[in-house]
């Protein structure tokens, strides 16, 4: 009996459910697709820097680049595009904000849709919600008198969609809170690190 009246309650929300599988697919996909990404692009930037300036002090900026181009995490191709940019520590401070505005800008790709689909999910769900509430009273305006199997195809609509609304969005505004606070603290680390490395070339330069 309980199989059956979920089955019911599905195949009255239908067309709300059905948005919501659609965004359901995308926050997940969106989701394995940036963890994965983040976790590619972890890297201790500090001890990076580190080891880098010891390869140019002994080896040479030429051999530095070189292993930054193997490296290729956000702080090495940043690092490397500060080490390539000739000029003072002006150029290369700008050099610097440019290369980590485009791994940032990469990093942050189709986050914002996390944050989309966790902000709307619930409308949805509360869209589905009001249409089931409104089929309950046409259905008691329609059954003057009938008990309550009547409105509880409506009843089921609603409980449903708002359900489902509140499944699809928590894990993506969770995500997304996620992937934020991730990007924010790669950045900082990139850009403390890579003061130490301006430091070190503009040292060389004097």
């Amino acid at each position: 009996m309980g199989g059956f009246m979920f089955h019911d309650m599905i195949l009255h929300g239908w067309p709300i459910l059905s948005v919501l599988l659609i965004m359901s697919v995308i926050s997940l996909t969106v989701i394995l697709d940036r963890v994965t990404t983040l976790r590619r692009a972890r890297m201790n930037a500090r001890s990076f820097v580190a080891a880098l300036i010891k390869m140019i002090r002994e080896q040479g900026t030429a051999q530095a680049v070189e292993y930054c181009q193997r490296v290729a995490k956000p702080v090495a191709v940043v690092a490397a595009r500060i080490l390539l940019q000739a000029g003072d520590r002006d150029a290369r401070e700008r050099a610097k904000h440019h290369a980590l505005q485009t791994q940032i800008s990469r990093l942050e790709s189709y986050v914002s849709v996390l944050g989309t689909i966790g902000s709307t999910a619930p409308f949805v769900g509360l869209f589905g919600t009001v249409m089931g509430i409104i089929k309950a009273f046409q259905d008691i305006a329609m059954n003057a008198g009938a008990g309550p199997e009547v409105v509880s195809a409506g009843i089921a609509e609603a409980l449903i969609a708002t359900a489902f609304g509140l499944l699809v969005a928590i894990p993506a505004v969770m995500f997304y809170n996620y992937c934020v606070r991730k990007i924010e603290t790669l950045t900082q680390d990139i850009d403390l690190a890579m003061y130490d490395l301006i430091e070190t070339l503009c040292g060389q330069s004097r």
